[in-house]
Parts: C-alpha cells; sequence; structure tokens
C-alpha cells in the first residue's frame, strides 16, 4: 500500500504516551502505534527512497530509549522519527511525527571527532565556508531554523575575527522545520510536504556528504 497519511490518533497516541510513559500504557495501545504511526511512516519513507537514495537506505527509529546511562528513565520515545542517510553526521533526511506535530530536517545531528574536523577544515576554507553560508541563507530566507550545538568560545587556534566564527563554533549543524498538527498529516499530500522540505535540503546534505562524510572511527 502507498502511503495515504498518517492515522487519526496518530497525534492522541503520542499525547497520551506523554501523559503515561509506562509498559501498561504501551502495550494498551501499541496497536493504535502500529497501524497510525509506524506503518504509515515505512510507507511514507518507501515512497521517497528512491529519490533520497544518494544517502542510503530509508530507517524508521526504534521507540525504546537507550536509559542505560540516562537520568530520565522513561522507557519509549514521545515520537517516531525515519531517516534516510549513509552514516551518522555526513547528511541526513530526516522525517519525524510526535506531539508537536510533523518536523522534517537534514544536514549534521551528529558529528564524530574526525568528522568535526573536516567540518571546521571545509568552513574555514574561503570557497567551502562561503557555499557553506549561501546555503543556511537560502534555507533561512525559506523559513528553517538552523541550530546545533555550539561552542560558548571559540575553536582552539581558531581567529577571533574569523569571518565564519559562528560557524566554527558549531559541534552538530542542521535545519528543521515544524508544522503543527493539522489535516494535511492525515492525508497523501503530507508525502508532498515532505518531499518538497527535502529537496530544499538537498544542498545542505551534498554539501555534508562532500566535506563531513561517513566517520571512519568504530562507533562506541
Amino acid at each position: 500500500m502507498g502511503f495515504a497519511g498518517f492515522g487519526e490518533y496518530a497525534i492522541d497516541f503520542y499525547d497520551g504516551l506523554v501523559a503515561d510513559n509506562s509498559k501498561p500504557y504501551w502495550n494498551a495501545n501499541v496497536e493504535t502505534y502500529r497501524r497510525d504511526v509506524r506503518a504509515p511512516m515505512e510507507q511514507l519513507l518507501a515512497e521517497l527512497a528512491d529519490e533520497f537514495a544518494d544517502l542510503g537506505e530509508p530507517k524508521v527509529f526504534r521507540p525504546y530509549r537507550d536509559v542505560r546511562f540516562a537520568k530520565d528513565k522513561t522507557p519509549y520515545k514521545t515520537h517516531c522519527g525515519g531517516v534516510i542517510e549513509a552514516g551518522r553526521g555526513g547528511g541526513a533526511y530526516y522525517v519525524e511525527i510526535g506531539p508537536a506535530g510533523l518536523r522534517v530536517g537534514g544536514g549534521c545531528f551528529h558529528l564524530a571527532a574526525d568528522q568535526l574536523a573536516r567540518f571546521r577544515q571545509a568552513v574555514d576554507t574561503e570557497v567551502h565556508g562561503r557555499a557553506l553560508e549561501t546555503v543556511l541563507d537560502a534555507l533561512r530566507g525559506r523559513g528553517w531554523e538552523i541550530a546545533g550545538e555550539r561552542l560558548k568560545t571559540r575553536p582552539r587556534g581558531v581567529d577571533p575575527e574569523h569571518p565564519r566564527l559562528e560557524l566554527l563554533r558549531h559541534r552538530r549543524l542542521y535545519a528543521i522545520h515544524t508544522w503543527e498538527p493539522d489535516d494535511t498529516l492525515h492525508e497523501p499530500t503530507c508525502l508532498d510536504r515532505v518531499r518538497h522540505a527535502w529537496r530544499q535540503l538537498r544542498p545542505l546534505n551534498e554539501w555534508a556528504r562532500d566535506h563531513v562524510g561517513v566517520s571512519e572511527l568504530p562507533r562506541r
């Protein structure tokens, strides 16, 4: 079956999970999750896979939180995310449904040490650094939020007068956009909304692919 929109109770399911993030709630409502959230997310990604296959295969994230080292021990994520990416950090097409509505994003959501070094090296150069600025300015002009963890100071050895100091402070860099829950979320045209947004993200992801790439370090 093709993507026909997220189910009628997708947002209600997550509103309830926010209020009661427990195994009893999950078990009582897991069929709603599978029908109204998980299955539509898989269908959505399948529809988009061919056009955005340059970054990899689609994947829906597991609904369980890793609580081993977290103070917050609630067991379930309060959103469902899907992604097409080659590897963490080297560009990504991301989509998420949760209480806030529909969210899309792209860029470098995580940068390992070797990726961060390549990112800063590229930003430091006039050609590649200015190219990234141009991409980000275009996204801002279309209503995207540019986000990502940043250093409070500047990276060691960087000139305090560097023209792209603010970019060099980033430890992660990505663009996000959110639509509050609306009727489109439950309609086939939601696919067009995500596809159009991902097309706008292509220049950012291509920059990340070409200048950051996949980490060569072993995963912890």
